[in-house]
């Protein structure tokens, strides 16, 4: 499994959201992290639009040097209304996207 820095990851992650914002009328993005549980991390977006803030991430697995290999390819969305069921098993943005904007 290759392990890439957290840096490179997020740097990846700023320099691709840039067409989503247009595509989309997002109001604003930007870099979601969070740490899980043993060796789990998410990376991804934070969106807000229309007053709605979703959180879409990828799973990744964290070694003991703080390298993170990507666990799955498929992206998880949450949202901030917790009556909202987190949506599931999204092949890629776009797809996010359409779903929830």
């Amino acid at each position: 499994m290759d392990y890439l820095s957290r840096e490179q990851i997020m740097n990846e992650l700023q320099q691709s959201f840039q067409p989503y914002l247009n595509k989309y009328g997002i109001e604003d993005i930007g870099i979601f992290e969070e740490e899980g549980q043993d060796d789990r991390y998410y990376l991804g977006y934070t969106t807000r639009k229309e007053g709605k803030t979703h959180h879409i991430h990828l799973p990744f697995q964290k070694n003991n040097d703080g390298g993170l290999a990507p666990i799955d390819s498929k992206w998880t969305v949450e949202s901030d209304n917790p009556l909202e069921k987190d949506l599931k098993e999204f092949e890629d943005l776009d797809h996010v996207f359409r779903e929830i904007y």
